[in-house]
């Protein structure tokens, strides 16, 4: 019996959404997309659920670059606990700046204070469990390499290619927009799915699907239900939020079929 996949793109701090997506699809597999974390107003009870559901072998968590930007400075500051070198503690700082400046800022303002020094347990461990490609098969099982049978591609902004400004194809994976693609995919990989840059309504370009909504401030969520053989279906939960923001996004590609889901509390379309 095939096993069904739910993808859960940039859920940036919004836990509500992540419950909607729960109740509607309550026997699913989840695979979250990364960039859970920043921007909206609840990342640690966010990245808690998580947690919950991949401890329990229910979900199987990606890093997206907001993940990757908090990674850099507790890393260097692990080190310079062991080596004592100020080069090293010079570089957690910078990390830890870096990822201040990029969204950081919610997660110490949601807190009441962060650094290095006391850290939060919670996400150091959600930061260890993060995985960058994955591949789905009809099965509904993961593979972290290409498997032998036709399967789907997920990773947070991108297949990983080699780019001039990523050496480690995994790191681009991480970053690159669709506008530097399109992306080769390997053999046997039906199309890719990715977050990370935010759209008005769920998009293909190629064969990469783009899911992010920009649901820390419009309220919409984009889950979409992996299928091997054809394009996911997609389902748009409408929350709490200003779906009007999302009119300023990017467009690109050829929009694909969504069912849209009215929560309780969304603003009326």
């Amino acid at each position: 019996m095939s096993r069904q996949v739910v993808v859960l793109p940039d859920l940036h701090g919004r836990p509500d959404l992540l419950r909607a997506a729960l109740e509607r699809f309550p026997d699913a597999h989840y695979v979250g997309l990364g960039d859970a974390i920043d921007r909206g107003p609840r990342s640690l009870a966010t990245v808690d659920k998580l947690l919950e559901l991949h401890q329990a072998g229910r979900a199987t968590l990606l890093m997206g670059n907001h993940e990757r930007m908090m990674q850099e400075g507790i890393k260097w500051y692990r080190l310079y606990e062991g080596t004592h070198n100020l080069g090293d503690y010079r570089k957690a700082m910078e990390g830890y700046q870096w990822w201040m400046r990029a969204g950081g800022e919610t997660v110490r303002a949601e807190l009441g204070g962060l650094t290095l020094e006391k850290f939060p347990p919670l996400l150091e461990a959600y930061l260890k469990v993060l995985r960058k490609v994955i591949y789905v098969t009809a099965d509904g099982q993961i593979h972290d390499e290409v498997p032998p049978h036709p399967s789907v591609l997920i990773a947070h902004a991108a297949p990983p290619v080699k780019h001039p400004q990523h050496e480690n194809p995994l790191s681009a994976a991480l970053w690159l927009r669709p506008y530097e693609g399109p992306f080769p995919l390997p053999p046997g990989v039906t199309y890719s799915l990715h977050g990370h840059t935010p759209v008005p309504t769920p998009c293909r370009l190629g064969r990469h699907l783009y899911l992010d909504l920009g649901a820390y401030e419009t309220g919409r969520l984009a889950v979409a239900e992996v299928n091997v053989h054809g394009l996911p279906q997609v389902t748009v939960l409408c929350g709490r939020g200003e779906p009007h923001r999302g009119r300023r996004y990017a467009q690109f590609g050829e929009p694909i079929p969504v069912t849209p889901v009215d929560l309780p509390g969304a603003p009326r379309r």
